[in-house]
């Protein structure tokens, strides 16, 4: 079986908070969801955003306050310049700006945010990893 990403799900403090700040950001909410969890078309991925009580639960894992949890989300852009735009974009939509867009040491622009749980959010202009014309990364 070949290998894939269908579904990215995020725990979240308040997932009613969360659906309206990735509604600001641009993401199209599906009818699929309910008060308890809500889901976005994220290209070929999707993005669901479920209580972080309730996931640990479903995991079968004890809940744990969250802190850094070593992943972070990333959205590739086609340019340098869009990386600060994109970061103003999500500040404008509540998000909290961890590190500006600068130069980095791989050869590439990139900068993050966090979400109002703190998941990690890379915007990157990586002149190695071209995107396609649906904004998808295409690997060398």
């Amino acid at each position: 079986m070949q290998p894939r990403l269908s579904l990215v799900t995020l725990g979240v403090a308040d997932v009613a908070l969360s659906r309206a700040f990735y509604g600001r950001l641009g993401f199209v909410e599906s009818s699929a969801g309910n008060e308890n969890v809500a889901f976005f078309q994220a290209g070929g991925v999707v993005l669901a955003l479920f209580g972080q009580q309730a996931l640990a639960e479903d995991a079968g894992i004890a809940f744990a306050a969250p802190g850094y949890r070593g992943v972070t989300l990333a959205h590739n852009v086609a340019t340098r310049e869009q990386v600060a735009e994109v970061l103003a974009e999500a500040e404008r939509a509540g998000a909290r700006i961890v590190k500006p867009a600068q130069d980095v040491f791989w050869g590439g622009h990139s900068g993050y945010f966090a979400d109002p749980d703190g998941h990690l959010w890379e915007v990157a202009w990586n002149p190695f990893f071209p995107l396609d014309a649906g904004g998808r990364v295409l690997l060398p």
